[in-house]
């Protein structure tokens, strides 16, 4: 009886031993997993994955901005005023004349939203010239490195083909006539009309609002299991 005692806890220690040999493998495997860099990825599935994450990312930002009310309802990137004006609009407003301040402001932000639509064929262009080096870089940057990189890489070609969409369009709304209407009232206007250039203002803000939703998007991806919809994605930013 006392050998079958010692058999038995002989087996037990012995299976107490594997167990916790067992544990400290798969603690160390999944330690391995959860710091996993980059570096085992291959550079043809790094550009993959990221151009498959900016392709999603890019188009869902224009999606979202080239639409009605896409930038006039969103208050993160809606064209406001121009900061030269902002006094005499306040005082339009008190003097029960805002509904002009009103036009111009929709007019602006429809204009942008007319021009935003253009940017998805620039962004793809921006993809196919993507290097392995970008892409590392993309990767391993901060959380709008992808943002910063179609900034640098686009901004140039989306102004030149954003301008003329944005001044048609604010033609077409009256907006011209609505900022002629407004300068008119300020003090100084005149002065203001010669050193302000409207187009370029609204221009500029399209392009903000543009790369302010995109890295909106570009984070959700980062940071976001449930945006990661595909297996590549998941492979690629999921143990970043």
């Amino acid at each position: 009886m006392r050998s079958a005692r010692l058999v038995v806890a002989l087996l037990l220690s012995s299976c107490l031993t594997a167990a916790a040999q067992l544990d400290d493998i798969l603690k160390k495997a999944d330690d391995a997993l959860q710091h996993r860099d980059t570096s085992s990825l291959s550079d043809s599935k790094i550009v993959d994955g990221l151009k498959q994450a900016l392709q999603i990312s890019t188009g869902k930002a224009v999606a979202a901005t080239g639409r009605p009310d896409g930038f006039l309802k969103n208050e993160a990137i809606r064209i406001a005023l121009p900061p030269k004006l902002e006094t005499v609009g306040k005082g339009l407003r008190m003097f029960g004349m805002g509904d002009k301040v009103d036009a111009l402001e929709t007019g602006m932000n429809r204009a942008a939203e007319q021009a935003t639509p253009q940017a998805k064929e620039i962004f793809l262009a921006a993809l196919r010239k993507m290097t392995f080096d970008d892409a590392r870089h993309i990767l391993t940057g901060n959380d709008t490195a992808a943002t910063d990189y179609f900034k640098r890489t686009s901004s140039a070609d989306l102004t030149t083909t954003f301008t003329p969409i944005v001044h048609a369009s604010m033609e077409h709304v009256g907006v011209v006539q609505q900022y002629d209407r407004v300068i008119q009232s300020a003090p100084g206007g005149s002065a203001i009309a010669n050193e302000f250039d409207l187009d370029r203002y609204v221009v500029g803000k399209t392009l903000d609002g543009l790369f302010y939703m995109l890295g909106q998007e570009e984070q959700k991806i980062r940071k976001n299991p449930a945006a990661q919809t595909t297996q590549l994605l998941k492979e690629v930013f999921g143990r970043k």
